[in-house]
């Protein structure tokens, strides 16, 4: 193979090629703007059967960080802020998006990338039993990922008690689905498009990172949970004029199961990878089940190793060694991993 490997993130190819495809099938197309177009409108059906919501509502943003920072402002009051994992995306890696919009990310302790119902549940109880609350920032909503930073997953059982404590307490539960392709097609995985239906008040489907050129599904069960939504993301400037770029992709990625397809061929790659490093001797971390591998590399190797692949630092082990993430994506060829082995050998 001709440069470095790249297995730094899953955004760094194109699109898959049913998309690109159908953008130059209808690039001569004239429609209307806004996502007021008929494939938008094909693609948002889809998508709610998918999902089993044929009454919910769903929108199309171009990125994550733009999807959290408006569907989190629009959820919550100006006095509320919003309950994360103190390595969730939106406490992390978002430049203080959330914060920019006036709402503050109340972190919690995190194991593997995962909050535990209990400690969210004891955080809104504290809340609530302290006497100055009322000079407090209240707590709106709890955020979580699926599958999380670190790859792991969150279980059928674990979204229902988060359900039952934002029941409990009157607060939103919103998922944050980046890489939701990639958790729907992991064996381990126990969670439905139609149990996140269910159970969450408002969730996105990840497309950059899954096969989309670019964009973000985003459902609400209720469709009337969020009353003139429209009229918000034009406000916040997120409103895609030539919508239909959107719609094309999503109707792509949800016909014939594709969305599926593409997170099974990442899945496939990383259990590869997997194999491989633990066949080598590499100590594998976080027991990440999804598209993200994470292992430990002596820093003299990791030198050697950076020559030739393209890879994400996660963190210092200790001096002498560094913990790196490798990603597989929609688009890994076997021909990547075969070359990634002889690199490793």
């Amino acid at each position: 193979m001709k440069g470095k490997l790249c297995f730094s993130s899953d955004y760094t190819k194109g699109a898959h090629p049913a998309i690109l495809n159908r953008m130059l099938d209808t690039n001569m197309t004239a429609t209307a703007g806004y996502g007021l177009d008929e494939i938008s409108a094909s693609a948002r059906d889809r998508i709610r059967k998918a999902c089993g919501c044929p009454e919910g509502a769903v929108v199309f943003l171009v990125g994550g960080t733009q999807t959290n920072a408006v569907m989190i402002d629009a959820l919550l009051s100006s006095y509320q802020g919003v309950m994360a994992a103190e390595t969730g995306h939106i406490s992390t890696h978002e430049a203080g998006a959330i914060e920019s919009g006036g709402h503050k990310v109340m972190t919690l302790p995190q194991e593997n990338g995962k909050i535990k119902p209990e400690d969210a549940e004891r955080y809104l109880e504290d809340y609530y039993g302290d006497g100055n609350r009322d000079h407090m920032v209240m707590p709106g909503l709890i955020y979580i990922s699926q599958p999380t930073e670190y790859g792991t997953l969150y279980s059928r059982k674990e979204l229902e008690a988060f359900r039952n404590i934002c029941d409990r307490f009157q607060i939103s539960l919103y998922v944050d689905g980046a890489r939701l392709a990639y958790a729907l097609a992991c064996p381990e995985n126990d969670v439905s498009l139609e149990d996140l239906s269910k159970l969450c008040d408002v969730f996105y489907i990840g497309g950059t990172k899954c096969g989309a050129l670019f964009g973000e599904a985003v459902v609400i069960p209720d469709q009337g949970k969020i009353p003139h939504l429209f009229t918000i993301i034009k406000q916040r400037g997120a409103l895609l004029a030539k919508g239909r770029m959107l719609g094309i992709q999503f109707d792509e990625l949800f016909k014939d199961d594709l969305y599926l397809k593409v997170g099974s061929n990442a899945i496939k790659g990383a259990d590869s990878i997997r194999r491989i490093l633990t066949e080598k001797g590499y100590t594998l971390c976080f027991g990440s089940p999804t598209n993200q591998i994470f292992c430990i590399m002596e820093n003299k190797a990791l030198e050697k190793f950076g020559e030739k692949v393209e890879y994400s630092f996660w963190e210092k082990y200790d001096e002498d060694h560094t913990v790196i993430r490798l990603a597989t994506d929609w688009g890994t060829t076997e021909e990547e991993i075969k070359a990634l082995e002889e690199i490793l050998e």
